[in-house]
C-alpha cells in the first residue's frame, strides 16, 4: 500500500471516530433527555389527575383512574392535615400528617414511595408510585458552575475525540511500520540478490584483468588497459558493497558489532590497507595524530573502516593525480573526531553527498550518503564542507560511540 493511501486509510478512520464520538454523545444526552423532568414532565400527569378531581357537596368525585398508571394511588390532604380523599392508599402510609412531615415528602419519598404533589385549593393532592419504580434525587447548583457545564461538557467530548484519534494514530502508524518493514525487507532482500549475482561475474572480471595486467608477454598500452578494468571494475564492486550496506542500514537490519579501538593504530592500518589495494596510486597520504594519545573508542571497526575508505576513495575519484590526501582524528570536548581532507574537490559537497532517490537512483553520492549513515548509527554524525579543499569530520559522541578510560 502506497504512502497516500495510507494518508486515506488515516483519513478515513479520523472521521470515523469523530462520527463514533458524535453518535456516542448523542446517545448519552438524549437518554438523558427522555428518562429525566426534561423528556417526562410529571406536572402535567399530576395536574390532569387533580383536575378530574372535584367536590361534589357532599363527598369527591374521581374520573381520572385512567390516569393512573399500574401501581400508583392517590390521596388529597386537608388543610387541616388529614386525608380527605384516597384512592389505593397503600396501608402503611398515614391518614393524618404535620407541616414538617409534608415538607419532608413533598419533594423526596414518603414511606419509600416516590411521590409527587399539587397544590389545590382544598389541599394537596399527593400521587404515589411503587416503591424502587422511580429514582428521585434534589440537586442545588451556583450559577457559576452552571454556566460552566457547558463547557466541561465540550472538554469531555474533546477529550474522549483526542482519545479515539489518538487511538487511531497508533493503530494506523502501527500498520504504517509493518508495511514499511515488509517493503523494506523485500528491497533489500531483491538488492542482496542482485549483488550476489553482479559479484561473481565481477570477480572473474576482476581476476582476468589481474592476470593481464602482470603478464609480461603483452604490450605496455595493453596492461594499463587491464589495470583500468581492473580499477573500474574494483570500483563497481565497491558501489554494489555500499549499495548493500546502505539498505541494511537504511532499514535497521545492521547491528553494531563494537569492539574497543585504538584511534591511532586504527588509521595507519586503514591508509596502509588503502595503499596496498592500488586505490592511491599517485595520491601523497598524510595520517596526521595529536602528540598526546589518543583514549581508546568503542566502534564497530567494520563500519568505521569503510566509511574512511569511501572518504579516501571520494578525494582520489574528485582529485587529480599528485593531490595530497590528509587523514587524522582528535578528541574534542565530548567528541571524538575522525577526519577526511584533501587538496580539491571537482564539485560542490551538496553534489557530492546526495541522497538516493525513491526510485533507488544514485550518482556520486552513494559512498558519502553510507558515511553519513555509519555516523548516525554510531550516534554521531558527519560533516562535509567543500571549497578549495574538501573535507569531512565523523563526530562520535564519547559517551556513545565510545569510552574514555583514565
Amino acid at each position: 500500500m502506497r504512502i497516500s493511501s495510507w494518508r486515506r486509510a488515516a483519513g478515513l478512520v479520523a472521521v470515523s471516530a469523530a462520527l463514533i464520538t458524535v453518535i456516542v454523545m448523542l446517545g448519552i444526552f438524549t437518554f438523558v433527555f427522555y428518562n429525566t423532568n426534561a423528556g417526562r414532565d410529571w406536572s402535567a400527569p399530576v395536574g390532569e389527575i387533580s383536575g378530574a378531581l372535584s367536590w361534589t357537596g357532599e363527598d369527591y368525585a374521581f374520573t381520572g383512574e385512567a390516569l393512573l398508571e399500574e401501581g400508583q394511588w392517590a390521596m388529597l390532604v386537608g388543610e387541616d392535615g388529614r386525608v380527605a380523599w384516597s384512592l389505593r392508599k397503600p396501608a402503611d402510609v398515614p391518614d393524618t400528617y404535620t407541616l414538617t412531615d409534608v415538607a419532608s415528602f413533598i419533594r423526596w419519598y414518603l414511606r419509600d414511595y416516590p411521590v409527587q404533589c399539587w397544590v389545590r385549593e382544598d389541599g394537596l393532592l399527593v400521587v404515589g408510585s411503587p416503591r424502587g419504580s422511580i429514582w428521585k434525587h434534589d440537586m442545588a447548583m451556583e450559577m457559576d458552575a452552571l454556566l460552566q457545564v457547558p463547557f466541561w461538557l465540550l472538554g469531555l467530548f474533546l477529550a474522549a475525540l483526542g482519545c479515539v484519534l489518538g487511538l487511531a494514530f497508533l493503530v494506523v502508524r502501527r500498520w504504517f511500520r509493518q508495511d514499511q518493514q515488509v517493503r523494506d525487507a523485500a528491497r533489500s532482500g531483491w538488492i542482496n540478490g542482485v549483488s550476489h549475482d553482479i559479484r561473481t561475474p565481477l570477480s572473474m572480471v576482476m581476476g582476468y584483468a589481474a592476470q593481464l595486467e602482470s603478464d609480461q608477454t603483452l604490450p605496455p598500452e595493453r596492461r594499463k588497459q587491464a589495470a583500468v578494468i581492473r580499477r573500474q571494475s574494483q570500483v563497481l564492486r565497491d558501489l554494489v558493497n555500499d549499495l548493500n550496506l546502505t539498505m541494511r542500514l537504511d532499514c535497521a537490519m545492521q547491528a553494531l558489532r563494537t569492539e574497543t579501538i585504538q584511534p591511532a593504530a586504527f588509521l595507519r592500518q586503514a591508509a596502509a590497507d588503502f595503499l596496498n589495494s592500488g586505490m592511491g596510486e599517485g595520491y601523497p597520504l598524510e595520517v596526521d595524530l595529536p602528540a598526546q594519545p589518543l583514549h581508546p573508542v568503542e566502534a564497530d571497526p567494520f563500519l568505521l573502516r569503510r566509511a574512511v575508505n569511501n572518504l579516501l576513495t571520494n578525494c582520489v575519484r574528485h582529485n587529480p593525480p599528485g593531490c595530497p590526501i590528509r587523514v587524522g582524528a582528535r578528541e574534542e570536548g565530548d567528541s571524538f573526531v575522525l577526519w577526511v581532507e584533501s587538496g580539491g574537490a571537482a564539485m560542490p559537497a551538496e553534489e557530492q553527498y546526495r541522497e538516493i532517490g525513491e526510485d533507488g537512483g544514485a550518482a556520486h553520492g552513494t559512498g558519502l550518503k553510507l558515511v553519513a549513515q555509519i555516523a548516525a548509527a554510531h550516534g554521531g554524525e558527519a560533516r562535509f564542507s567543500a571549497g578549495e579543499t574538501f573535507r569531512c569530520e565523523l563526530r562520535l559522541p564519547i559517551g556513545h560511540g565510545g569510552k574514555k578510560k583514565g
